[in-house]
């Protein structure tokens, strides 16, 4: 087994980075680019927003499909396969010229992107020892806020300098240097162990974990808090285009950078949880979210900044909390649990901007955060739930 420090988990460690980097550098790649994808083709802001939402779309729902798949075929050759079909379908989206290619270009990478996130941590299970799985995970987990950072930096400022096209023609090249770098760092599996696909044992697992009330509360949770969280990114590159601020795509794509407040949220989550327990920060993290979004209402460019940046942080702090409270309340089968709160995340990326955009039709972004607070009071409520039930379970414990 791999031990932590040794050069053989440096080499695993920073290719699964430089992995990460690259999925979620192509799935944040367009956000930058709404306004420019609305205006080239003359559609409606949901229009362009569709590019970014089809791909978490199909991300989430083939996150089911590859874990089991490689617990029978494999960890290391899927992930490369996967990240090959990333790299030409990035590559043919510099080639596009319709909306409708475009589209369909964006759904098939999504499939592709999947393959990382829902085979890494499985990967790392299986080589690393405990205590060097820990070290990885974080730094793991730190390539996906690297990537969508560094995404939305490359789709502003190159998307300015060079336009759509020659962004995915970029994206394509730093692509295909991290499936090189990815291939030649990462070693080959030693302890791998293949299983069985029965279909029927994953479909009844799955059906178990949807039947706990613990895991569904938390499920909905999270898939509503980043329906509304990511879906505000997208209509606040609107606003900022317009006067009368009229940014341009590289400046819209360092406001991206508000996400750093983010992985402050995640790095102390657990230590808040461990001293108030997880349901209390899950709530607390949402009642954060909630402020942060009425702060963006303070009309200057200095208030969305720090709104976003309050945003950012509440929310990843309630993400990260509920996504480690499904893995210790799943009573069995905890990576199959895992991979249905990311499809609920996922999914509801998709969904948000079909809910937000009447109110954008009806009152620009104040009505955009009215909305917003609609859904947020209720996934607090949910919160509040979980506080109660824990409490009871606490109780029982203590009398029993």
């Amino acid at each position: 087994m791999i031990e932590v420090n040794s050069s053989v988990f440096w080499r695993g460690t920073l290719a699964l980075v430089i992995g990460s980097f690259m999925v979620f550098a192509n799935v944040y790649v367009t956000q930058p680019l709404l306004p420019m994808i609305a205006n080239e083709f003359s559609i409606s802001p949901l229009q362009a927003s569709a590019s970014f939402t089809i791909t978490t779309l199909t991300l989430g729902i083939s996150l089911l499909f590859y874990g089991p798949i490689s617990d029978a075929l494999g960890r290391k050759g899927i992930m490369v396969m996967t990240m090959v079909g990333i790299t030409l379908t990035t590559f043919c989206l510099s080639l596009v010229q319709s909306y409708e290619s475009l589209l369909a270009l964006r759904a098939l990478q999504g499939f592709f992107l999947a393959g990382l996130p829902a085979i890494a941590v499985a990967y790392l299970g299986d080589e690393y020892t405990p205590e060097a799985l820990m070290v990885a995970v974080g730094l793991y987990i730190s390539g996906n806020t690297l990537g969508g950072i560094g995404g939305r930096l490359i789709g502003g400022f190159v998307g300015e300098w060079l336009g759509r096209s020659a962004t995915f023609g970029v994206m394509s090249a730093i692509s295909l240097v991290c499936l090189l770098a990815f291939f030649f760092l990462l070693p080959k599996s030693q302890h791998f162990e293949p299983k069985p696909l029965r279909v029927g044992h994953i479909l009844m697992n799955m059906k178990d974990h949807l039947q706990n009330r613990r895991l569904l509360t938390c499920y909905l949770i999270g898939g509503f808090s980043f329906f509304i969280f990511i879906n505000q990114y997208s209509y606040v590159t609107f606003v900022l285009e317009a006067a009368p601020y009229n940014l341009t795509a590289k400046y819209v794509g360092l406001l991206f950078l508000t996400y750093l407040s983010g992985t402050l949220g995640s790095a102390i989550s657990g230590k808040l949880a461990n001293r108030w327990s997880q349901p209390n920060i899950i709530v607390l993290g949402t009642c954060i979210f909630m402020f942060g979004s009425l702060v963006t209402l303070g009309g200057s460019l200095m208030a969305i900044i720090i709104g976003l940046l309050i945003n950012s942080f509440g929310f990843f702090l309630g993400h990260s909390t509920a996504s480690s409270y499904v893995s210790r309340n799943a009573k069995h089968a905890k990576a199959s649990a895992s991979s249905l709160y990311l499809v609920f995340y996922y999914l509801g990326a998709s969904l948000g901007g079909f809910y937000l955009d009447p109110f954008w039709q009806a009152d620009g972004w104040t009505s955009v955060i009215m909305g917003s607070w609609l859904v947020l009071s209720v996934v607090a409520l949910a919160g509040v739930s979980l506080i109660k039930d824990n409490k009871r379970t606490v109780q029982i414990t203590a009398t029993s």
